[in-house]
């Protein structure tokens, strides 16, 4: 009996390009409007800069976040390729300087899609007191970590992994499905709030914090803008997967801002106008827009606002699942991390072990309880200014070299100077947005734990060639699998 040998044949495996403007619209405006815009008024907005404060804070970051996105639809269309600001960098600076870019811009990703999921817990434990809160286990930072909420989260966290594994198509109609309906109901909700609200204007009195400067907290709102706004860049990670000419991702990036400041601002609106905010706060409510909710609409308004808080928490997992694996496989294309990292499924057509590790790493994150995760997204802001320094910087030596237009030139040139700016608001002593000290613990621990990665894998990374790095990064590396 003779054994038939299958010869093995080599199969091309890429990215997919199944992602329409639509798609990419809405994974940009999930990513941006998380759990951040329900928490956010009653944990910053409101007792930092008010009402109209905090109108016009989120409107001028919309408006510098609008300025730094030129620079990255000008850089799409040079490079669609998925890495964003890991190949951007590269292109401007070199290796080293797309190392350092990345390294702080991937925590930022990273720390979101668990930040997300535990958000979850927050829903449980105001609309449905003590169904999650089972099993306490410890407490970190006074937050008590409850078994059930953790394996809430982590039940959601596979779930999504497993959707995004399946594909952009399957991933990109989820979003856009879950993102319509956000847009949706926080359109509602503001309208009916204005409509129901007897002395609207009354109760947003005072409009800014009483004994805070009002530039004061207006800077502090701004500072957090490249928190706020950091899922647009989500668009150029998925420049490699556009079924459309990259040229309309500038279009998209400043509808997803517009859209975005628009959602912040009206859900902290309406969540000060419906009760006397200044009053509400005083009671240091668990959430402060949970409770205008249902006093607004009652029972009919908690389950509005909660199918919009779970739209929201769901489209920023896939989203930054997806910003989070594109990165880390152009890192993996460079050898800047394993090469095992760089594996595309050869049915679905995505980053599958890049999926797996964000994964991972977002299942043991929840263990730590949420105070620790905002601490890590908090510190992560300087990850996201990082990112758009390096992008416009970037845009700018090109534009020189290619003698491009002057008014592009010095929109490039102030993204820059903004990236720096929103840096400063965050690391510099008696700024209103500067960290906490846990959060710089947090940023020194990850620097530390850069430098010592840097050096382990600093032989195979420089080993390449320019040329050749070239070639993987910016023309798109395209695996070899073996299959019989």
């Amino acid at each position: 009996m003779f054994k038939i040998l299958k010869k093995k044949r080599k199969k091309k495996v890429k990215l997919e390009k199944s992602l329409s403007p639509i798609n990419v619209f809405s994974l940009a405006v999930g990513s941006i409007i998380g759990w951040g815009t329900f928490v956010m008024p009653g944990n910053l907005f409101l007792k930092t800069a008010g009402p109209l404060g905090t109108a016009i804070g989120m409107s001028i970051g919309a408006i510098i976040m609008s300025i730094i996105a030129i620079s990255y639809g000008y850089m799409v269309q040079k490079f669609p390729v998925a890495g964003g600001e890991f190949a951007f960098s590269f292109k401007g600076f070199g290796r080293n300087h797309a190392f350092v870019c990345a390294w702080l811009l991937g925590l930022s990703y990273l720390s979101i899609v668990p930040l997300n999921a535990t958000a979850l817990a927050m829903i449980g434990r105001y609309m449905f007191p003590g169904l999650l809160q089972r099993g306490l286990m410890y407490s970190v930072a006074g937050w008590d970590v409850y078994l059930g909420e953790v394996l809430f989260a982590s039940i959601a966290l596979i779930i999504f992994a497993i959707t995004s594994i399946k594909g952009m198509k399957v991933s990109g109609v989820l979003q856009t499905i879950m993102s319509f309906i956000l847009i949706f109901a926080i359109l509602i909700l503001t309208i009916v709030g204005f409509l129901r609200t007897d002395n609207p204007i009354e109760n947003l009195k005072p409009f800014f914090v009483e004994g805070i400067p009002p530039l004061s907290g207006i800077l502090a709102i701004v500072a957090i803008a490249p928190w706020a706004y950091v899922g647009f860049d989500s668009v150029p990670q998925a420049a490699e997967e556009f079924d459309f000419e990259p040229k309309k991702a500038l279009k998209i990036m400043i509808f997803s801002i517009t859209f975005g400041g628009i959602m912040y601002i009206s859900m902290n609106t309406v969540t000060a106008l419906v009760l006397p905010w200044e009053s509400a706060m005083e009671s240091e409510p668990f959430w402060i827009t949970g409770d205008a909710i249902e006093s607004l609409l009652g029972n009919v308004g908690l389950l509005l606002l909660g199918l919009a808080l779970i739209s929201a928490i769901i489209a920023g997992i896939i989203g930054f699942y997806m910003a989070s694996s594109r990165l880390l496989l152009s890192m993996a294309r460079a050898k800047a991390l394993p090469s095992w990292f760089g594996k595309i499924h050869p049915k679905y057509h995505t980053p599958v072990n890049a999926l797996k590790f964000v994964l991972l790493i977002a299942l043991i994150t929840p263990w730590f309880g949420r105070q620790v995760l905002t601490w890590v997204v908090d510190m992560a802001s300087i990850g996201a200014a990082t990112g758009y320094f390096y992008t416009s910087t970037s845009a700018f030596k090109f534009l020189r070299k290619e003698k491009g237009p002057i008014l592009l030139k010095i929109a490039t040139v102030l993204g820059a100077i903004l990236s720096v700016g929103f840096i400063l608001l965050l690391i510099v002593p008696g700024m209103p947005a500067y960290l906490s000290l846990p959060s710089r613990i947090a940023l020194i621990i990850w620097a530390a734990l850069g430098i010592v990665f840097y050096l382990s894998i600093r032989k195979s990374y420089q080993e390449l060639s320019r040329k050749e790095l070239n070639r993987l990064i910016i023309k798109g590396h395209i695996e070899d699998e073996e299959v019989s």
